[in-house]
């Protein structure tokens, strides 16, 4: 502990309190790799995310402590739920920058098991210490040399008044032997904080336990819990960067509505706030980067009356969902509704796609079926002269065996394969991309280029476009059967496309699925365009609707389609890896070439 000579605790708290060693600072930007690398290795969950963790508050009542920094004290720690692992953004506590940096690994090492309650922070954090250890004890000198630092870190028990000395030697001991302290020792302040474990995530409101520093956050020993409260939609001028830190998956990349600071209701099935937040957004504004493009938009959540809606084609269908929380499918909780849009007319394809069109009609035209001549056939249409000549050469001479395969037959040279493209219509896809072109608009022209692409090449394909809003009402566009030739009809109903709601992508590819599987073609693939995550009002948003994306995908694969992804979001290669895999989605780094770029996606896909 030579790191530590020349230090009382005293001194240290005082250089705590004042900015910690940060001559040894280790910052989370800079381990992020490593980080995740290891707690996917030791079986975390890969589709957590690594975000900085927000401080959290402490009181104390010691008087030199209150002089320094206040009644209360800041102290960035670890914690782990159910969609994200939160670590500090720096971690100066030891004057020691390789036990700074073992302090990082043995945190991330210790979520990997799993996350913690209030009720359980002291029991709970002993017996996940024990089990890391116990599973990997290659682990132990590092946990070991972190206690001997960590005991020095934290105050002298003789220095505390009584009840307060005898929960930290409580904790000094847990320290020291995991598993060998079953209860924590009351007191009226706050336990000064263990770094080495793991504390319960916080929650936004009130709850009962202890008083802690915050005004309207109480604890448990083990840590803090506040009570939901809701809260009406808000302009967000700004949003801080750096508190989303990704290291693996995607977690940390918020969808555009999640930077709106609403609360979502759990489940619409039981809530009424889900109903409110409708209410809520009816009219928000989006954040600074987004205004460069738009000062306001204008969210109109309702859904149309029926006689001003587009049209229904039949009932709906419904749909299972799969709920990662339980690891089960929730059945017949999606409604799917066909629609077909009532103001589309018949259009001629637009004056200036005729051109890439044009060139694009003739590079694929190569590709449609070609009546190729099969020799030497048992059976045909006509006789194969030259097998007639050589049969007759080998009769004369009597040599060899005499070959019977004496005709020729012509087969078409079809290419063997089916396309659904899916198209998202969400309202994000109202932004624009720059000064004249909104996203609705390059997905437009993308959806005729391709099927002008298609059309010249022969390959059945089926267009459908879809938006929701919760899961009882997923809306299906149809533009396109597999049936249906693509003509000015086709070209109308895509030029009819508007934005809107949001975007329970699960539901819309399992459709889409189950429309492919019928088909008989060898190939099938499932083409989906997108500009942003999965997500709705209700709880169809961060990990929920990844998860259930993810295993519609799933199911895909298993069907035997090709499910692939094109995108123009930039953070999308940050969580498409997980739902589609690394080598089934592509990102379109500049938006306005989307058009151009679909067709050759599609050629290089089906060769």
């Amino acid at each position: 502990m030579e790191e530590w000579v020349g230090f009382k605790w005293h001194e240290y708290i005082t250089r705590q309190a004042v900015g910690e060693f940060p001559e040894h600072a280790v910052h989370l930007k800079d381990e992020a790799r490593t980080l995740g690398v290891l707690f996917r290795a030791l079986g975390g969950d890969p589709a957590l995310s690594l975000v900085t963790a927000e401080p959290r508050h402490f009181r104390t009542r010691r008087r030199f402590l209150q002089k320094l920094a206040g009644t209360h004290k800041k102290f960035e720690l670890a914690w782990r739920d159910e969609q994200s692992l939160r670590l500090p953004e720096r971690l100066a506590l030891f004057p020691s920058k390789p036990v700074n940096r073992d302090l990082y690994l043995w945190l991330a090492a210790l979520a990997s098991l799993g996350e913690l309650t209030d009720s359980d922070w002291l029991t709970g954090n002993q017996a996940m210490v024990q089990a890391l250890l116990v599973k990997w004890p290659g682990l132990e000198p590092v946990y070991q040399r972190l206690v001997r630092h960590t005991l020095q870190w934290r105050p002298d028990p003789s220095t505390l008044p009584p009840a307060e000395g005898r929960r930290e030697k409580a904790i000094r001991q847990a320290l020291i032997d995991p598993g060998s302290v079953e209860t924590l020792p009351r007191a009226e302040s706050d336990p000064w904080p263990v770094v080495i474990w793991l504390y319960p995530t916080t929650t936004p409101g009130k709850a009962t336990g202890q008083t802690t520093g915050d005004d309207e956050v109480t604890s448990t020993p083990g840590g803090l819990a506040k009570k939901r409260k809701r809260r009406r939609a808000e302009r967000v001028d700004a949003f801080d960067k750096d508190q989303g830190l990704m290291l693996f998956r995607l977690e940390s990349l918020f969808s555009w509505s999640e930077f709106i600071p609403v609360d979502r209701a759990g489940d619409d099935t039981e809530e009424e706030d889900a109903d409110a937040v409708a209410d809520d957004m009816d009219m928000i504004s989006v954040s600074e980067d987004r205004r460069e493009a738009s000062s306001a938009i204008k969210f109109d959540l309702d859904l149309p009356s029926e006689e001003n809606d587009d049209l229904h084609l039949g009932p709906g269908i419904h749909l299972p969902e799969w709920d990662w929380r339980s690891q089960s499918y929730r059945e017949r909780f999606c409604c799917l509704q066909p629609m077909l849009s009532k103001d589309s007319a018949p259009t001629r394809l637009p004056n200036h796609l005729s051109r890439p069109a044009m060139r694009l009609r003739r590079q694929f035209s190569a590709l449609k079926p070609l009546r190729q001549w099969e020799r030497r056939q048992m059976e045909g249409e006509e006789l194969d002269l030259d097998a007639c000549m050589e049969r007759e050469v080998q009769h004369r001479r009597g040599t060899g065996i005499i070959d019977q395969k004496l005709f020729r037959r012509c087969k078409q040279n079809q290419r063997d394969l089916a396309c659904l493209i899916l198209a998202d219509t969400s309202m994000s896809t109202d932004t624009f991309i720059n000064n004249t072109q909104r996203v609705i608009e390059i997905v437009r022209d993308g959806l005729q280029l391709l099927s002008e692409a298609l059309q010249a090449s022969r390959d059945p394909f089926a267009i459908f476009a879809f938006s929701s809003r919760r899961r009882d009402h997923v809306r299906f566009h149809h533009i396109k059967s597999f049936d249906e030739p693509y003509n000015d009809i086709s070209r109308g109903r895509i030029q009819a496309l508007e934005p809107g709601y949001y975007t329970r992508m699960g539901a819309a590819i399992r459709q889409a699925t189950r429309l492919l599987k019928g088909r008989h073609e060898h190939q099938k693939i499932l083409l989906l365009l997108t500009d942003g995550k999965p997500n709705d009002l209700d709880l169809y948003e961060g990990r929920y609707g990844v998860e259930d994306t993810r295993m519609a995908v799933q199911e895909a694969n298993k069907a035997g389609l090709t499910p692939f992804c094109v995108t123009i979001d930039d953070d999308a290669s940050e969580y498409l890896p997980y739902i589609f895999g690394s080598n089934q989605f592509v990102v379109i780094k500049d938006p306005a070439q989307l058009p151009l770029q679909l067709p050759k996606l599609y050629m290089n896909l089906t060769r």
